[in-house]
């Protein structure tokens, strides 16, 4: 059974997500990849506001289709989070409660999500159209010479997403591959 969840993400609401869970979420998650996050961290080393509050809320790694005629938005499929490791601690550290993507995250996120208590969802790739009737809402408010890549406030309903690491660090990935590893 799916957990509701909401935005902004509060610590005992990530003390209590386990690796694995499934979750819905609902509320406001911010957008943005690599170029968004080298610029968000230039900002924050040269003294700028960031173009939104970081504490408490979700970055959702993505890069949307244009929507079509009708549709608020494109297909909006995750991409692959690795590309946002040299950035996410100061991230995470500066209050960032939880990032939504695919594939494995270095130690060096594990140990920041460990250390402040975020949390790392997986969304199902090859879902973008799935995935994009749950986005109710979008607007850019950053970086919008980036074209696909600026951040966008992103209003989501019931968005799917599976817990890949939780706040004490275990890592869904990692387990489930033990559970297949020949011993011997």
């Amino acid at each position: 059974m799916a957990k509701n969840i909401t935005t902004p993400l509060a610590d005992k609401m990530i003390q209590d997500l386990k690796a694995g869970d499934q979750v819905l979420i609902t509320g406001t998650v911010y957008t943005g990849r690599d170029a968004a996050h080298k610029r968000m961290i230039e900002l924050i080393e040269s003294g700028k506001p960031l173009p939104f509050d970081v504490e408490g809320q979700i970055i959702y790694y993505v890069g949307p289709c244009p929507a079509p005629e009708g549709k608020v938005i494109g297909s909006a499929g995750p991409t692959t989070s690795g590309r946002m490791d040299a950035y996410a601690p100061k991230l995470i550290a500066m209050g960032l409660k939880g990032m939504i993507g695919k594939g494995l995250r270095s130690d060096e996120v594990v140990a920041a999500i460990k250390e402040y208590g975020s949390v790392y969802f997986g969304a199902i790739g090859g879902a973008g159209a799935l995935i994009s009737s749950c986005i109710k809402k979008q607007k850019v408010i950053a970086f919008e010479d980036l074209g696909t890549e600026a951040i966008r406030q992103l209003e989501v309903e019931n968005m799917p997403c599976v817990v890949i690491i939780d706040a004490k660090g275990q890592d869904f990935y990692k387990e489930g591959r033990k559970k297949y590893e020949i011993k011997g």
